[in-house]
């Protein structure tokens, strides 16, 4: 991670824009952010976290306020960053949530949170949700916002928090910087595993209990003595209910024939007690037959006599009908005469009604054609109506073109100078598009500049560190050939044999061969330092022929953008730009303007023309609404004439009308009642005709004799009945089984039924008895296979319990777990153990080799869990104490070596990612100068490592140690970052500045700002 530019508007104590460069700041590796107390330095540190996490660290992010109270209600609290993260490049512009004043009307509203993230390197898609730009910071980062707080930035206050922590707190903390979920995780797994584990074993001992429980209650007998044999003492069971099953069947099959033999006795004793009962119902019948004779005689006469009846009463009942219909014909013609009379000119009608209808028909029929004139008028009053609306259009559009006629000269005045002026932009569109791609040329070379420098930089360093090594490796060379020249001798000696020739004087004699020297050099030692110089060679040639090629883009660049700024580069080219677009939309609206002056032309031509038109029109349309007029008057005066005394012609016919209805009707009934009349007298005469064929009097006679349809049915079936019973029971008298049963003895039917049902009993008991045996061996070979399963099954489901529950106690921290750890908790330690190993170095550094950190994972006190305790060994001593006797700068010196040990591991244990910026917060006034000495070495090392270190103190030691400052001044207007013209800077220093507001969104930079630095022309020594 590197930060590159930040931006802050209302923002804690900085009323406007404050703009700072940490390219610039970086450059030396360290860097100095100072002020007065409560100037607003660890502002420039939470613009910082607040731009990448949305928060701000240490107490200051419970008080949720970060908009400046110096600036404007007005102005939107905002900041900016930019910076590389994981090798993308990218900037970030966040806006908190603040309160300003409403628009309309009193009070205030609640701004809400926003952000964006821009990927500068020109791939991805830009964001604007809040959380997704969380999570790909995180992502970048390899961190969250705590873990950023404790490795990156270091908080005012907080560096001896996690170096004087308890185990439980120092735990929450690493846990979050290591991301061990995964392990607390596991070790819910492995405790919920083993509750499921035990809940199962349970259920199985529970199914085992129930399943014996069961057992016991379908063989009525007491459970096993043991849960082991089980199994045994259920088939035993199983055997004695098989047993109990054959006996409860033979005994069936005995009582089952005893009970047919029973039956078969009582079916016959049953039949003849039958037979004689039949018999003594049948003599009975007859008896009471000859004793009702009489009655049966008087019913017979009854039942002649209303047969005879019955075509009589239809004849009386028609009679009856016809003089009903003549009554109701009688008054209808009645009601008839009331309704003509009712009518006005009715009563004239009652002599002749026929005649009076055919003339008032006469009268409807002139009134139809009447009515069909009135509505001819009032379709002639509808047309009088639309002539009088049209010649009412007419007005409004003469009216119209008149005034639209003396309006088409401006008009077309506007346009032909529109149109002149249009193509006057179209002329000029070629300048402006080569202007657009010169600005835009300049400004992809001067931000394609600003890397070519830094490379230049880095391929500059690359190229003194190659000369460096080259200088070397050369002179390790010529070290190596002068050694190997003095030892010569040597190396030939070694070559020497026994009766071989010496290779320089020829002797086979070696008398004393020269012995190798310490440091000797050999061939093979001085190829390789040959090769060597030759790539150390190599690579300085390509380092300078990188830098050469570097220096030649770099001097095009400028030649193509003059080396001027890019941000005014960009305001150029986006002025070429709108100047371009302006002219562009200009030239677009040629055509279309030269087509609305024709448009304008024409009809201004054709506007007379239009208007002489309508004023004809209008004179035509006069005439026609006269004539309708006219002709509408001569139709309602004999409409008038025609209706009379009636209320219109519409009254009169419906009055006509009705009269001729009611005449119609009158007649009709007239003729109704004398037909219904004839019919009634001669219906009278034929009944009286009938009754006296039929043999009765009259019609009283007649009545009398009737009876209902239903009576004469049942008389009927009474008669039948008698038959029928007389006849059944002189049959039933001569079958020969009743005369045999007459002859036997009185069969007694209740003592064979009593012999029979106790042996149904019997066998009824017998059947119940056996399938209670049966029913109790089938539940029994159902019950054992399974509780033969669940017993086999306990066995290894209890020894797998077993180790999971011991497993999971050792994790948990109990059981056998000596040292009271949990899983977490031993992985926490091993990472605290590399965090001890990574600060002990930079402590030991930091402190002339006195002190190191030393891990411990002893147990607590009270049984409290251990294994994340931490300590220092005081070489001097040679004793290991806690590190809460350390002095306050010991203490800061090693919450400084922890942080920077921290740092190393996390970043390591995040994917080796750089953490290429650090941040400390105060801290150093508790130093002397040994020990400030000492720290600044170990900050040099960081700066040699490629690390860019700020911090932030008000120390004038500090200052005079660090070349590269930031200065924070406070006023009674809000601090600010020192300008331009700010005099209190010191000698040699080179400052800039910008505290001008913005309000823009996103971006809310201001053209001209610039970044405040501050930088030394020379340098004091540490």
């Amino acid at each position: 991670m590197r930060l590159h530019r930040l931006e802050m508007t209302a923002f804690g104590p900085f009323a406007g824009t404050a703009v700072v460069d940490f390219d610039e700041l970086g450059a030396d590796g360290v860097f100095l952010l100072h002020g007065q107390t409560g100037a607003g330095k660890s502002t420039v540190l939470d613009a910082v976290a607040f731009a990448l996490f949305g928060t701000v660290p240490g107490v200051r992010r419970e008080a949720k306020r970060l908009q400046s109270d110096h600036a404007a209600a007005t102005v939107a609290p905002q900041v900016a960053l930019e910076a590389t993260l994981a090798g993308r490049r990218l900037r970030i512009v966040r806006r908190p949530e603040f309160r300003r004043p409403k628009r309309r009307g009193d009070g205030e509203r609640v701004e809400p949170a926003r952000a964006t993230l821009e990927w500068l390197d020109g791939s991805g898609v830009h964001l604007s949700r809040i959380p997704e730009i969380g999570d790909a910071v995180n992502a970048l980062l390899g961190m969250s916002a705590d873990q950023f707080f404790q490795v990156v930035l270091l908080p005012q206050g907080e560096f001896a928090r996690f170096l004087r922590a308890e185990n439980e707190d120092r735990e929450a903390l690493l846990g979050r910087l290591f991301a061990t979920e995964r392990f607390a995780v596991a070790e819910q797994w492995l405790a919920d595993h083993r509750r499921a584990s035990a809940a199962d074993l349970a259920d199985r001992g529970q199914q085992i209990e129930r399943l014996v429980s069961q057992i016991c209650q379908v063989a009525q007998t007491a459970g096993p003595d043991e849960p082991a044999g089980a199994v045994r003492w259920a088939a035993n069971c199983l055997d004695r209910a098989r047993s109990a099953v054959t006996e409860a069947q033979q005994a069936r099959m005995r009582s089952d024939r005893a009970a047919r033999q029973t039956s078969a006795a009582f079916a016959a004793t049953q039949r003849t007690a039958d037979a004689q009962r039949r018999a003594a119902d049948a003599r009975r019948c007859l008896a009471e037959l000859a004793a009702s004779a009489a009655d049966h005689v008087g019913v017979a006469d009854e039942l002649a006599a209303a047969r005879r009846a019955e075509p009589v009463a239809t004849h009386i009942a028609d009679a009856h009908d016809a003089q009903a219909a003549a009554d109701a014909a009688a008054r209808a013609q009645t009601a008839a005469t009331a309704d003509l009379t009712a009518i006005p000119g009715g009563a004239d009608a009652l002599d002749d009604p026929e005649t009076a209808a055919h003339r008032w028909s006469t009268e409807l029929g002139g009134l139809e054609a009447l009515a069909a004139d009135a509505r001819r008028a009032d379709e002639l009053s509808l047309q009088h109506d639309e002539w009088s609306d049209h010649h009412r259009r007419l007005s409004r559009r003469r009216d119209q073109l008149v005034a639209r006629i003396a309006a088409v000269p401006a008009e077309l005045a506007v346009a032909e100078q529109a149109s002149a002026e249009a193509a006057a932009a179209a002329g000029a569109l070629a300048g402006h598009r080569v202007e657009v791609e010169r600005s835009t040329d300049a400004l992809h070379a001067a931000q394609r500049l600003i890397p070519h420098r830094q490379a230049r930089q880095t391929a500059a360093t690359r190229v003194a560190d190659c000369r460096t090594e080259h200088a070397d490796a050369r002179e390790r060379l010529l070290d190596l050939r002068e050694r190997r020249l003095a030892g010569m001798a040597a190396e030939l000696a070694a070559g020497l044999a026994d009766d071989s020739p010496c290779a320089v004087c020829g002797s086979r004699v070696h008398p004393a061969p020269a012995a190798p020297m310490a440091g000797s050099v050999r061939d093979a030692d001085e190829r390789a330092a040959v090769r060597a110089e030759a790539a150390a060679a190599g690579a300085l040639a390509a380092a300078v022929a990188a830098l050469a090629e570097l220096d030649r883009e770099i001097e095009a660049l400028v030649a193509r953008c003059a080396d001027a700024d890019p941000g005014l580069l960009a305001e150029v080219s986006t002025a070429a730009r709108r100047r371009l677009a302006t002219a562009s939309a200009a030239a677009d609206r040629v055509d279309g303007l030269l087509a609305e002056v024709a448009r304008l032309r024409e009809e201004q031509a054709g506007g007379y023309e239009q208007c002489r038109a309508v004023e004809a029109e209008l004179g035509s349309t006069v005439e026609r609404i006269e004539a309708n007029g006219r002709q509408i008057a001569e139709i309602r005066a004999r409409v008038v004439a025609a209706c009379g005394a009636d209320d219109g012609l519409d009254a009169r016919q419906r009055r006509l009308g009705r009269l001729i209805r009611a005449a119609g009707r009158l007649q009709a009934a007239r003729a109704t009642a004398a037909t219904t009349a004839t019919v009634a007298v001669r219906a009278a005469e034929r009944a009286v005709e009938r009754a006296r064929v039929a043999g009765f009097a009259g019609s009283d006679d007649v009545a009398a004799a009737i009876r209902p349809a239903g009576r004469v049915a049942e008389l009927a079936e009474l008669l039948a009945v008698v038959e029928r019973r007389r006849t059944s029971a002189e049959a039933v008298l001569a079958e020969p089984t009743v005369v045999a049963a007459a002859a036997a003895p009185e069969a007694d039917l209740d003592r064979c039924a009593a012999a029979v049902a106790d042996a149904e009993r019997v066998r009824d008991t017998a059947i119940a008895v056996a399938d209670r045996a049966e029913q109790c061996v089938r539940q029994l070979e159902e019950l054992i296979v399974p509780l033969t399963a669940a017993v086999e099954a306990l066995a290894p489901v209890q020894a797998r319990h077993s180790e999971l529950a011991e497993i999971a106690e050792v994790v948990a921290g109990r059981g056998s777990n000596s040292r009271r750890m949990t899983l977490r908790s031993y992985v926490l330690a091993a990472r605290l153990e590399e965090v001890a190993v990574a600060a002990s170095i930079r402590l030991r550094s930091m402190t002339d080799g006195r002190y190191e950190f030393v891990h411990s994972d002893d147990a607590g006190p009270r049984g409290r869990r251990g294994g994340l305790g931490l300590h220092v060994r005081d070489d001097y001593t040679g004793t290991i104490r806690p590190a809460k006797t350390l002095s306050g700068g010991e203490t800061f010196i090693a919450s400084l070596a922890l942080a920077l040990g921290l740092a190393d591991t996390v970043a390591a244990e995040s994917g080796g990612r750089v953490l290429d910026t650090l941040f400390i917060d105060e801290g150093f006034g508790s130093l002397d100068d040994t020990s400030l000495d000492a720290v600044m070495g170990v900050l040099d090392e960081l700066r040699a490592d490629g690390r860019v270190v700020g911090i932030v103190s008000h120390l004038d030691e500090l200052r005079q140690r660090i070349p590269t400052r930031l200065h924070v001044v406070r006023g009674r207007n809000g601090s600010r970052l020192i300008g331009p013209n700010d005099h209190s800077a010191g000698a040699g220093e080179v400052v800039t500045d910008s505290s001008s507001p913005s309000s823009s969104w996103p971006d809310s930079s201001a053209p001209n700002s610039s970044p405040a630095v501050v930088r030394r022309s020379t340098c004091s020594p540490r």
